[in-house]
């Protein structure tokens, strides 16, 4: 063998790499045993003792270079989400929010149903936002100009009124852009001072869209704060209490004349809106009453048996609480009033009716306090705000900050964030406590009232700080968003995936069990069919080449996840058919009368061009799911393309070094056990001979397939229909029904509910298309107290203590994102039938190959989506058509090119052979000629996905379903669809060119 050396060379230096990326991960599990062995199943201790030991050196590589815990932790392999349990979230930035910042929140007509058109107009296309702004802008009104609107103060260097709508478009892109990058960089920063080990965030290619995965995170709802919230502090000046409460009489007889003047039907007021707001009724009576009795509002004639009569008095004091005392006196400060929380959004619709509105002064606006005032959660307090600028915006904000930190108060008991100013804002916070002395200044973040404190003297130096924080990490999490940054627009999540820790173990469990087992089987078969010196040197290779895959995952920084495990698994199922096709190479050439060092030479030769062409196809489509997957699916893809590489090397170059020394040894080396010398062997089916038989078969299970998706559909996922997924482990048996029927009235709708291992697993659409902040955490309360309600958890459980020791994992994709999987699930099919396709005309220089191939695996898909459609709800796992189970059929279809590229080689080769010898004589013996190598390729990659799917745990199991189906047709295929079509093409072909020269 030509350049050994230098082969040998390099695996060498790949070996050392390997084991110095590797090593990494070995001290990284030995600091966190021994964290484990300290902590004695304190989860608290462990987290302790690990941080005391991220600037510690642990790992002194030989001498050479110091790491500390934390350089290691940056450079062990890392484990994926579903391995390792967290958090993976696509956030998408507004950009409509961005434009109408931008505008100063114009209220121009036009300007706002182009904002809701393009808004519209995004779910069904791809362009980007500005465009179809663009564009519907132009729609609604073809001569109105953007520059009226966008000659802002911020902008107002760039647009003037001259200026084209094209040219506002291309500032707003630019300006949009630098938003989005902006918005990047600050969930980054936030990110980072978290504290989450081995990050991953990156813009996607989609305008506006962020992934951020956070492996090992617990709390889900702190991490949901801490991503969405937009940093936008504001310091406003306040009314106080009493210069406020005439107005709000003056508001309450206008709702009063506004109700007279409706219909009876609004007018009147239902039993159900008695019952609705009984318990602010009940809480507000006493001082209300005590106001009326005290003559504040110049009526005695309501009393507790009148509910009724004195709600239709005082139709907003029915809902908001004047704030007062026992004798009807105005409490002073900026308080105004306090009320359920169920009744905000009407008291907020009361107010902003214009014609309320116009009661109060023009530089009042009103806004609700964060914090409750009650444990509950259930009354919260309405403060004036007052309005000094021209613009109708804080006199000072965020933007000013230019330190944040989480303090204690004065007593060293209750967390606080202490802030600094930059010079500007500490002169104009010097003005505003000067200026408010006695008063309150209101501290407002994204809309809600922090806090108000009571000004009680100027303060220079601009420092200040907010209170009423309830817990040290709410502190750490707002100081750490503050000194990130104002968010220029909302980030709302579109797409979240949650694996608990312990959800994450079992799959570490199953996965590396059924890895063990695959990997045992793989090298017990290839030692029983190929003998101990050949089927020796194949598992050598085998095992040279996990080591390599593993290094090459550390080296790059690539995720390892249980897709992933999945793809190396089965890598080395795949990774044998280039030893079979070599072995089986080399026993034809010592039948042929060679030498076993010439055999060997030649049998290497004359595999080569099966072997690449076989694996380039199948390499190809792993690089179709790496660009057009995402996560886990990116994950296998990864794993499957190292896989393939290292895969090609340790199979031609490894054993044939093994070979050499053997041989210069002097041995005997055997490429094929007494047992199974013969088995294949001199096989004569005419397979041209029964094509049609085939094609019957065919047509029929297509057929099938077809009608079953017609009359059974297919059950898709909620990565193509959108919606929320939750696995929840229950401590006692519980029945699907029970589950369904719980869930049925919080819903709205009854969920759908299935049996997950031993898991129930519970799907929803309700509210997904609601994008406010907190509606994830809501629809989590939702089902935890839809199950407490029906006894099927404990009633005392928190949502806290639900979501970690309840809810395995959760997955949430929104409509947006459901279409765009579903956009690239197609785009990746097609994509790579198209690709195959193409290689193939090259490689063969005959399209009739490529038609024959792509046909096969049309075949391939329609069967395996018509067995998933027949048999979902009737196996006892999930047959759901999701990324996974796109993957999957990528896979089959790279696992199907293979076989029929190997079988199109040899083709090839016996035409080249035997030119004077009939096409169907040579077709039918290069395809007996391959039996042996497809049955001991099949069979070993079928015995390898039979571990996973019976080992590898409930979450892959209708993935490996779905490649296990795939094998058997892919086969099938490449034997008895692909080549038959080929060559009656070829017939048909040749036979009308004959015509045309006759």
């Amino acid at each position: 063998m030509q350049n050994k050396g230098a082969i040998l060379t390099f695996a060498i230096l790949l070996a050392a790499v390997c084991f110095y990326q590797l090593s990494f991960t070995v001290v990284s599990n030995r600091v966190k045993d021994n964290a484990i062995e300290y902590a004695q199943g304190d989860e608290m201790k462990e987290y302790q003792y690990l941080d005391s030991m991220k600037s510690e050196v642990v790992y002194n590589f030989l001498g050479l270079k110091k790491f500390t815990y934390k350089d290691v932790q940056e450079l062990e392999i890392n484990l994926g989400l579903d391995l390792k349990g967290g958090m993976n979230v696509t956030l998408q930035v507004e950009v409509q929010d961005i434009i109408r910042a931008m505008s100063n929140n114009s209220d121009d007509e036009t300007f706002n149903a182009a904002l809701a058109l393009a808004t519209k107009n995004q779910e069904n296309s791809t362009k980007d936002y500005v465009t179809l702004f663009g564009e519907a802008f132009e729609e609604i009104d073809p001569n109105a100009r953007l520059a009226s609107i966008f000659n802002t103060l911020e902008l107002r260097d760039q647009v003037n009124f001259n200026t084209t709508n094209a040219e506002v478009l291309r500032i707003i892109d630019e300006q949009t852009k630098a938003a989005i990058a902006n918005a990047f960089n600050i969930i980054r920063t936030r990110i980072d001072r978290f504290g989450v080990a081995q990050p991953n965030i990156q813009n996607l290619q989609t305008s506006g869209r962020i992934l951020v995965e956070l492996p090992g995170v617990k709390d889900q709802n702190r991490v949901r704060s801490l991503l969405q919230g937009t940093a936008n502090l504001e310091f406003w000046e306040t009314y106080e209490n009493q210069e406020v409460y005439q107005y709000m009489l003056q508001a309450n007889e206008r709702i009063k004349e506004m109700q007279v003047l409706e219909s009876e039907k609004s007018a009147d007021v239902t039993a159900d809106e008695v019952t609705e707001t009984e318990a602010v009724a009940d809480t507000t009576e006493n001082s209300l009453l005590s106001e009326l009795e005290a003559g504040a509002a110049g009526d005695t004639t309501a009393t507790p048996d009148n509910l009724a009569a004195f709600r239709e008095q005082y139709p907003l004091f029915a809902l908001l609480n004047p704030s007062t005392d026992q004798t009807g006196q105005l409490y002073p400060g900026p308080v105004v009033g306090m009320a359920n929380a169920k009744d905000t959004s009407r008291i907020n619709s009361y107010l902003h009716n214009p014609q309320i509105r116009s009661v109060f002064p023009r530089d009042m606006k009103f806004a609700w306090t964060a914090k409750s005032v009650d444990e509950a959660g259930n009354f919260y307090r309405l403060i004036a705000l007052k309005v000094t600028t021209r613009d109708g915006k804080a006199p000072l904000d965020g933007g000013v900050i230019t330190d944040a930190r989480q303090d204690y108060d004065q007593f060293g008991t209750n967390p606080e964030v202490a802030m600094q100013m930059n010079a500007e804002g500490a002169k104009i916070w010097q003005r505003m406590t000067k200026e408010n002395v006695g008063k309150s200044i209101a501290i407002v973040l994204d809309g809600y009232v922090r806090s108000f404190p009571n000004v009680n003297g100027e303060i220079p130096g601009g420092r200040s700080s907010i209170t009423g924080l309830e817990s040290i990490e709410e502190a750490q999490d707002l100081a750490n968003v503050l000194k990130s940054g104002k968010m220029p627009a909302p980030a709302r999540i579109i797409q979240e995936d949650i694996v608990g820790p312990s959800l994450g173990q079992k799959a570490i469990n199953s996965g590396l069990i059924s890895f063990v087992i695959a990997f045992a089987l793989v090298l017990i078969y290839m030692l029983f069919f190929y003998s101990k010196n050949a089927g020796l040197a194949a598992n050598i290779a085998l095992v040279a080449n996990m080591f390599f895959i593993f290094g090459i995952l550390a080296s790059l920084g690539a995720v390892l996840t249980l897709p992933g495990i999945a793809g190396i698994v089965l890598t080395i199922g795949m990774s044998v058919d280039a030893n079979v096709l070599i072995y089986e190479r080399i026993q034809e050439e010592m039948r042929a009368g060679k030498g076993v060092k010439l055999a060997i030479t030649d049998g290497y030769k004359n595999a080569y061009s099966a072997i690449i062409d076989g694996q380039v196809t199948t390499l190809l489509t792993g690089i179709v799911l790496y660009l057009f997957g995402s996560g886990p699916i990116k994950g296998f893809a990864t794993t499957l393309i190292i896989g393939i590489l290292t895969s090609l090397f340790s199979a031609i170059f490894l054993t044939r070094l093994i070979f050499e020394w053997q041989l210069k040894k002097g041995g005997r080396i055997l490429f094929a056990s007494t047992a199974t010398e013969g088995w294949l062997r001199n096989m004569k089916i005419k397979f041209l001979e029964k094509r049609k038989m085939f094609y019957v078969i065919s047509g029929v299970f297509i057929l099938i397939s077809i009608g079953s998706f017609f009359v059974r559909g297919l059950n898709y996922g909620i990565d193509f229909k959108g919606g929320r997924s939750y696995i929840v482990e229950f401590q006692k048996d519980v029945e699907v029904g029970e589950v369904r029927a719980a869930l049925a009235d919080v819903f709205d709708a009854a969920p759908e509910v299935k049996t997950s291992g031993n898991d129930i697993k519970i799907t929803t659409d309700y509210k997904i298309e609601d994008h406010s902040e907190n509606i994830d955490n809501e629809v989590e309360a939702l089902l935890m107290k839809g199950l407490q309600d029906a006894d099927l958890i404990d009633k005392s459980v928190t949502l806290e203590e639900f979501t970690q020791e309840y809810q395995q994992s959760s997955q949430k994709v929104g409509p947006t994102i459901s279409d765009d999987i579903r956009k690239d699930a197609a785009i990746a099919i097609g994509f790579s039938l198209i690709i195959i396709f193409l290689y193939i005309l090259v490689r063969f220089r005959d399209w009739q190959y490529g038609l024959g191939a792509v046909a096969a695996l049309a075949h391939d898909s329609l069967i395996v989506l018509g067995i998933f459609s027949l048999f979902s709800g009737v196996l006892p796992f999930t047959l759901e058509i999701d990324q996974a189970f796109i993957a999957a059929i990528l896979t089959v279809l790279g696992y199907s090119i293979n076989d029929t590229v190997v079988v199109f080689d040899r083709i090839r080769e016996y035409l080249g052979l035997h030119p004077k010898r009939d096409r169907v004589e040579n077709v039918d013996a290069a395809l007996n000629s391959t039996l042996r190598r497809t049955f001991s390729t099949s069979l070993s990659t079928f015995v390898v996905l039979l571990a996973i799917f019976l080992f590898g745990g409930a979450t892959i199991r209708g993935f490996t379903f779905a490649l296990l189906v795939g094998v058997v047709v892919g086969t099938y295929s490449s034997l008895f669809i692909a080549t038959p079509i080929a060559h009656d093409t070829r017939s048909r072909v040749a036979k009308v060119v004959a015509k045309r020269k006759k």
